[in-house]
């Protein structure tokens, strides 16, 4: 057997005393300034929510107990006084020196979290941002006999505790005094307090003041008595235009009860960008959590800004922000679905407003009702769309036309829709936003109409042809048109058509602009590259120049006898076409326009004889 020595045998190792955190005050106060908190003024919500908190605690328990927070500042210092539950020694201590614990984990009050605002213990920590010293003077409401006691902390890291005679405070609560560290007495100046607080505080549930102005503004003015729909329409445009700076072009009610959401919707009374994010004003059990809540919404009401109170809703750590989890969820659900109930409603009994409405934000709609099959049947009648027709809904377009004919893109709409137009073909332009995605949705709202999308074949099939004789007699006239543009990827074809005064038209598809990009890049690459693009080259159709033998400009060039010149007026041609239809003029479109209009005043200043 071996002789060394056996693990049992081994001297087990010698017990160490656990360490504690050595935390860095002003390093973390720095860290909450600049990562945590948007703004030093959190702390005067920080200040309230505490004073709240400590009234509700004692209302627990004594419902009878006064409810005041009052507010004083001077001087460059801030007085904070609440009727609340109060400390004694052991409190502060346990809840006011250590960082991280929280008032509300105290014994007795863990049931009755929900009814308050804080949830997380930072509390007056969040004060030093502001405060070089914080001196806290509180007395017990739940043990009577226990003295006041004074804590006083600085940024430093260090605080001292002592009890003081019951002259001190003779009434149960707490008072805050803060002293402005360098640089940050505006924020405790009388009229940046009495401003935070109005912001901060105007829907809480007790009384609070500002010296002697108050601060609450109850009851919220979606909640309030009036003397009719009007004259609350009237109130509510005045409380947006106060709020967010804008006169509303309606109001929606936002109350869930079920939620614990009560608050209202303000329509913008201008268009934005679906990209753009809204902010929402948020209340948590009366206190502002935050102006830019994001998240409450769905994408698709990107045309109202929200203010609401909720009790039901979780904040995240810096308490300025929507925590995203299932209740959330939820409610972003039962808010989107009150707006689709105020369109619905609009639609059924308000037509003049839903056009009001509509005229700026039917892109909000549109995007709605790409999801939600019965709004887009509802708004069927009343959903714009730029068609051949002109500027109507889906609804009335289909009752024109047999076939619903859409281009994908703005610039297949711009080739066809003059032609298309005088040949009696109704064209959507669906390459805005949603616009093709909801054209092609319409067979399942409207069963029966068909759908198609509209291509360079269906245009040129509904053109008139021309005479085979008078077509044969203009074959020299074609080749020398079509030898000068094949190499552009591009076909000429001659027919009849109106107007008259289009001389050409430039058609077509997705398929053929993929095939021309890829023979483009196939001319730019090196050999390797050109023969993997070479194998890729596809049978779709090319690209189509339709002259329009009805127009007297091309008839004339038609009879001229120089192949040459032919050729320059068919490049001419075809860039006028391009720039018609808006289409981006690639690198060697623009070189053919400089070429054919250097060739024309070369053509048009040459004389007889050879002069200039």
């Amino acid at each position: 057997m071996d002789s060394q020595t056996s693990p049992a045998s081994q001297p087990s190792p010698s017990p160490q005393s656990p360490h504690t955190f050595q935390v860095d005050l002003r390093g973390l106060v720095d860290l909450l300034s600049h990562h945590l908190y948007s703004s030093p003024k959190v702390y005067l919500r920080e200040l309230l929510q505490n004073a709240v908190d400590a009234v509700t605690a004692r209302r627990a328990d004594e419902p009878g107990a006064p409810a005041r927070v009052r507010l004083h500042a001077e001087g460059g210092a801030l007085r904070v006084e609440d009727t609340g539950v109060g400390l004694t020694e052991a409190d502060v201590h346990s809840l006011l020196a250590t960082i991280g614990r929280s008032s509300k984990r105290a014994e007795g009050l863990e049931e009755a979290r929900s009814d308050f605002l804080g949830q997380f213990g930072i509390g007056l920590l969040a004060c030093f941002v502001v405060a070089e010293r914080i001196r806290v003077v509180s007395r017990s409401a739940r043990t009577p006999g226990a003295p006041p006691v004074e804590w006083t902390a600085s940024d430093d890291g260090s605080y001292t505790v002592r009890t003081l005679p019951d002259a001190e405070r003779p009434e149960p609560g707490t008072t805050v005094h803060l002293v402005a560290r360098a640089g940050a007495a505006e924020w405790l100046a009388p009229e940046r307090v009495a401003a935070l607080a109005r912001d901060f505080g105007s829907l809480l549930p007790y009384d609070v003041r500002v010296g002697d102005e108050a601060v609450t503004d109850l009851p919220a003015p979606w909640d309030r008595p009036y003397p009719g729909p009007s004259a609350r329409r009237v109130a509510l445009a005045r409380h947006c235009h106060d709020l967010f700076g804008f006169t509303p072009l309606d109001t929606i009610d936002l109350s869930v009860p079920l939620a614990g959401i009560r608050g209202v919707a303000y329509v913008l009374p201008s268009a934005v960008s679906p990209a753009q994010r809204a902010g929402h004003r948020v209340h948590l059990k009366g206190m502002l959590l935050t102006e830019r809540a994001e998240q409450l919404l769905p994408d698709w009401a990107f045309f109202v800004r929200c203010v609401l109170d909720t009790d039901s809703l979780r904040p995240t750590a810096s308490r300025e922000a929507l925590y995203e989890d299932e209740t959330l969820a939820g409610v972003r659900e039962a808010l989107g679905e009150r707006i689709r109930v105020w369109l619905t409603g609009l639609a059924a009994g308000d037509p003049e407003r839903l056009g009001a409405f509509l005229a700026v934000h039917h892109l909000g709609v549109k995007s709605l009702a790409r999801h939600d099959r019965e709004m887009l049947r509802t708004m069927l009648p009343w959903l714009p769309f730029e068609t051949t027709d002109g500027r109507i809904s889906l609804e009335e377009f289909a009752q024109r036309h047999p076939v619903v004919h859409f281009t994908r893109t703005v610039e297949e709409y711009r080739q066809v829709a003059p032609i298309a137009s005088a040949q009696g073909i109704g064209v959507i332009n669906g390459g805005y936003t949603y616009d093709g995605e909801l054209v092609q949705a319409l067979p399942s709202v409207r069963p029966g109409t068909e759908v198609a999308e509209l291509d360079a074949e269906t245009v040129t099939a509904h053109l008139d042809a021309v005479d085979p004789a008078e077509e044969l007699a203009l074959s020299g006239f074609l080749a020398a048109a079509r030898a000068r543009l094949d190499p552009l990827g591009c076909d000429v074809v001659l027919r009849a058509f109106h107007p008259l005064s289009v001389p050409a038209l430039h058609l077509d598809d997705r398929d053929a602009r993929h095939e021309q990009a890829r023979a483009d890049a196939e001319a730019r690459a090196d050999d390797l590259w050109a023969g993997i693009l070479g194998s890729l080259r596809g049978s779709a159709p090319r690209a189509r120049l339709v002259l329009n033998h009805l127009n007297p400009l091309v008839r004339r060039i038609s009879a001229l006898p120089d192949p040459e010149l032919i050729g320059t007026a068919a490049e001419s041609l075809y860039g006028q076409a391009l720039l018609m239809a808006h289409r981006p003029l690639r690198p060697a479109d623009s070189a053919l326009l400089n070429r054919a209009f250097i060739g024309l005043l070369e053509w048009a200043t040459h004389s007889e004889d050879g002069r200039a």
